[in-house]
């Protein structure tokens, strides 16, 4: 079977009926090696989705969290309530607080709103981990990626406290890598990172230079326009030929890129399929 990628939580439901959308992300890859879950969602819609396009979660045994935010990590609940324990693999700053504080003063918790002795008394086995490594043959998870392209700046309204005095700068965030026959394929959850920080350094750890699709969250729609004209001149050096855009990609970002990139962007909605 050919790696098999399918996007089961998005913000949007695509054209097939019956499939719900939250703000949120997570897609299942299946290979012959076997399958994992990369992020969960917020928890509404992952098993509804899920049970509506066949997929069956009770024999994915991996799970890998792209970062602690409740749109991605949410599902875990359901996820190990109803389809039983999965070994998740993880940052080790996983659970510490998150919260976005609006220009309106309004400050919320975004953090992944579970403990997580309650998530390990129900089956979740927590692999924590700050490094590079291979969860199953050709697939790897980043670990934390460096923060070296200085345009990348990320989102200024996130914080590791209430009071907006500590700037979260998410070490935590990491993407999904899989070698294939045509190139790299990257699954990104929100790419606090920044995407062009991500490519270099999963060309750089796999030793593939040739990336044939990057899909998912780009939070782009959050940063200012200065990345976004940057952003758009470095993906403009890796030749991708498939870019999805998810989630935080941003309506109005992800309008400049189809304008940027026509033929290679589309939207990545609920039930969007690549198999390679």
């Amino acid at each position: 079977m050919a790696t098999r990628i399918t996007i089961l939580c998005e913000n949007s439901a695509g054209p097939l009926s019956g499939t719900l959308g939250e703000h949120g992300f997570s897609a299942l890859v299946e290979t012959d090696h076997g399958s994992l879950l990369f992020d969960t969602g917020q928890g509404e819609t992952l098993l509804p989705n899920a049970r509506r396009m066949n997929k069956n979660l009770s024999a994915v045994a991996l799970v890998a969290l792209s970062h602690g935010h409740y749109d991605h990590a949410g599902g875990l609940w359901p996820l190990l309530r109803n389809c039983g324990g999965k070994e998740i693999h993880a940052h080790p700053e996983l659970f510490r607080p998150r919260y976005r504080i609006n220009d309106t003063g309004d400050r919320l918790s975004i953090g992944i709103p579970y403990q997580r002795e309650f998530l390990e008394g129900l089956g979740g086995r927590f692999m924590l981990n700050g490094e590079w490594r291979e969860l199953l043959p050709d697939i790897c998870l980043t670990g934390e990626v460096p923060r070296k392209s200085s345009f990348e700046r990320g989102d200024n309204g996130l914080f590791c406290d209430s009071a907006g005095c500590s700037p979260d700068t998410h070490p935590d965030d990491q993407s999904l890598v899989i070698r294939t026959a045509r190139g790299l394929v990257l699954l990104l959850g929100c790419c606090h990172a920044g995407i062009i920080n991500t490519l270099e350094y999963a060309r750089e750890r796999s030793g593939v230079a040739e990336i044939y699709a990057v899909i998912g969250g780009m939070h782009l729609g959050f940063c200012a326009e200065e990345q976004l004209d940057e952003t758009v001149k470095g993906l403009r050096r890796f030749g991708i030929r498939k870019l999805v855009g998810s989630h935080c990609t941003g309506f109005s970002a992800a309008v400049r890129m189809a304008r940027e990139f026509p033929g290679s962007f589309q939207p990545g909605q609920v039930g969007f399929t690549l198999e390679v």
